[in-house]
């Protein structure tokens, strides 16, 4: 594709997604041409340019401008700091795309949230083509169907890039990857570009948040929403409240926070903020197990919920009542202790226990999960007790948070390939001690998978080992578990809320 036609299909597709008008075509062109250093062009008359075909016409300027040596290294880092400056060219500033949510949300929140997810992905601040490349599925386990992921979206660094990274001077700007700093922020090789993106503010329980969406998207309409200010995350009454405010403007939406503790907590806990959207994840079709009554409370309908992590389900026509209970049962679980269940409050002055909430409106009513989180770790379990515990880290590592807590698995992007080899090594019955050093931490779980499937052949191979990765994740939420699936668990567990004052 010739430069001239890529400049020409790129305005067209910014036309027709709207991100500029008419009458701001030659300002837009002039945009591009600064961001390309070129000094001129010479446009067909007419180019059509669907999402699509975006990431061709985007790769078209930038071999372009690697070419002419505008574009340093051609590399996936510096050819994403460079497409998202020539995108950001292109994006309408800040106040109109306020003005456009706020209009649409005051006809209906749903349809601001509809444009809003949509021209985020217009954008391409929500790469569609990486997200496409996601391998995804569903197992059917004994908690219900979990979503698996193996994520493909988030690019690896390449060597140069992180070379080049250390080489930096250090910077506090953005002072994180969630800060409104970033709106607009040219980026550099250790921080994504944002020329691309835009945030909403909105105001939660009195105070102002900010609303985007996640660029990877792991669910439909993946969202975030973020404290103005740089603050730590806290669970506390405050954040119940935020959170059933939050559902009550949004109902179509869910809202979570992740833990406020290391080991059970997110990846970014130095700045207060909650994960959203529109789905409907294995936890929250999980059904009530136990009813529970607490006192004072006969209007909250609550539970414990089938689900293999230990979560309390209130729901309540009045938000209020479900701040008041959850506030009691955080207040209590910060301080319980029951050294028979391996559950301590803290140890040496460090607390242990906490609480991941996940919010929504369900059939009119307001409904409130409240799992119980603890992060204490031994010398048999160093990376926290209730982790995934290392006979399985061939499969996931990596902390679980509100994503997996609700029963989808974000699994390493390694298990692409090393899935791929390990079927031919079980199509072939392939001795385990024979395995190549890159599969032998699979080797063990090959051999009970084969034990398992006597049958299995290269047309059903995939299929099993897809099913196979999915029974993991489901004994990953176990071992994540405070309080077990079993008679000794469910005891230990009435035996928390019994306590609660």
């Amino acid at each position: 594709m010739e430069r001239d036609q890529a400049i020409a299909k790129l305005i067209s597709y910014a036309l027709d997604k709207e991100l500029i008008q008419p009458e701001e075509k030659i300002w837009a062109v002039n945009a591009l041409l600064e961001a390309l250093e070129l000094d001129g062009c010479a446009l067909p008359e007419s180019a059509s340019c669907g999402a699509g075909e975006l990431p061709q016409v985007l790769d078209a300027l930038l071999d372009d401008a690697y070419d002419r040596g505008v574009l340093k290294e051609n590399s996936i880092v510096y050819r994403d700091l460079f497409d998202t400056k020539l995108m950001g060219a292109l994006t309408p500033r800040p106040a109109q795309v306020i003005g456009k949510f706020q209009a649409l949300r005051e006809e209906d929140p749903q349809k601001a949230t509809d444009w809003y997810y949509r021209f985020s992905q217009d954008t391409n601040y929500i790469r569609r083509d990486r997200i496409a490349k996601d391998v995804q599925w569903k197992t059917d386990t004994q908690y219900g169907e979990l979503d698996i992921t193996i994520n493909l979206s988030k690019p690896e660094k390449d060597p140069k890039a992180i070379a080049a990274a250390r080489n930096l001077p250090a910077s506090n700007y953005p002072r994180c990857q969630l800060c409104a700093e970033n709106e607009g922020y040219a980026g550099r090789v250790n921080h994504p570009a944002r020329q691309n993106h835009r945030i909403v503010p909105i105001t939660i329980n009195g105070s102002p948040w900010f609303l985007q969406y996640s660029p990877y998207v792991y669910y439909n309409e993946h969202c975030i929403c973020l404290n103005r200010e740089h603050v730590p995350m806290k669970i506390d009454r405050a954040c119940f409240a935020k959170l059933l405010d939050f559902v009550g403007q949004f109902p179509h939406y869910f809202v979570g926070s992740n833990a406020d503790l290391p080991i059970v907590g997110g990846s970014i806990l130095a700045h207060d903020h909650f994960q959203g959207g529109r789905y409907t994840f294995a936890m929250e079709k999980a059904p009530v197990e136990t009813p529970i009554s607490f006192p004072g409370y006969e209007d909250v309908r609550a539970g414990i919920v089938k689900w293999p992590m230990s979560v309390i389900r209130l729901t309540a026509a009045q938000p209020d009542r479900l701040v008041d209970l959850a506030d009691r049962i955080l207040t209590s679980w910060r301080g319980y202790t029951d050294e028979s269940a391996m559950i301590l409050a803290e140890t040496d002055g460090e607390p242990h226990n906490t609480i991941t909430p996940i919010a929504r409106v369900r059939d009119g009513r307001y409904q409130l999960d409240l799992v119980l989180r603890n992060n204490i770790t031994t010398p048999e379990h160093p990376l926290g007790v209730y982790h995934p515990h290392a006979k399985l880290h061939h499969i996931k590592k990596e902390n679980i948070g509100l994503i997996e807590v609700m029963g989808l698995a974000v699994l390493p992007s390694r298990l692409k390939q090393e899935l791929f080899d390990l079927a031919d090594m079980l199509v072939a019955r392939v001795p385990a001690e024979q395995y190549p050093e890159a599969l032998q931490k699979h080797a063990a779980w090959a051999q009970e998978i084969l034990a398992r499937h006597p049958e299995l052949n290269s047309d059903s191979v995939h299929l099993i080992l897809q099913d196979e990765v999915g029974q993991v994740f489901a004994q990953v939420l176990a071992d994540a578990g405070v309080y077990k699936l079993d008679e000794v668990g469910r005891a230990g567990f009435v035996r928390f809320l019994e306590s609660v004052k």
